[in-house]
């Protein structure tokens, strides 16, 4: 690798970082205002909690996430980092992936049901999430040594087969 390459990786790792902090914060903020759309709160109070909910997944958090999932992917490359920690790290990166997804899915519902859906309490998502974080944190932070865990050798070697398809030329 030339050394331009190992010059931008603290760039790349500060983006990261970043991106992914903004990332996980909104995906702890927004159970927490979800919780606010209630009927009881006035038609004005309702659309403002509705605006910040949608802006705030929209303009911030899924571009975070987007760009977090990038540079983290263009650092795997750059540091060629294919150890097995790290592919039990994306599958904890996975877990976000579908939470976000699923908040996605309350904000929707909350706009096109306006008054008869209810969301989730705030408790259950936020320990639900805590999860993959913590995860994500010891196997970044420790880089444990996972050799233990039996791995299939279908896994691990070339199986030197066709694809089931032929690629197009």
């Amino acid at each position: 690798m030339t050394d331009w390459l190992y010059a931008l990786i603290p760039h790349f790792k500060a983006l990261h970082i970043g991106t992914l902090a903004i990332w996980c914060g909104g995906l702890f903020a927004l159970p927490l205002v979800l919780a606010r759309h209630e009927a009881a709160v006035g038609q004005q109070d309702y659309a403002r909690i509705r605006r910040a909910s949608h802006y705030g997944y929209t303009l911030i958090v899924t571009p975070a996430a987007v760009i977090a999932i990038a540079s983290g992917t263009v650092l795997i490359f750059l540091r060629e980092v294919f150890v097995l920690w790290m592919f039990a790290k994306l599958v904890a990166v996975s877990a976000l992936v579908l939470f976000h997804a699923w908040v996605g899915h309350v904000i929707v519902k909350v706009a096109e049901t306006e008054g008869t859906h209810i969301p989730p309490e705030p408790v259950w998502p936020l320990v639900v999430l805590v999860t993959p974080v913590v995860v994500i944190l010891f196997l970044v932070l420790g880089k444990p040594d996972l050799g233990g865990i039996p791995i299939p050798d279908w896994l691990t070697e070339p199986q030197d087969r066709q694809f089931l398809f032929d690629v197009p030329r």
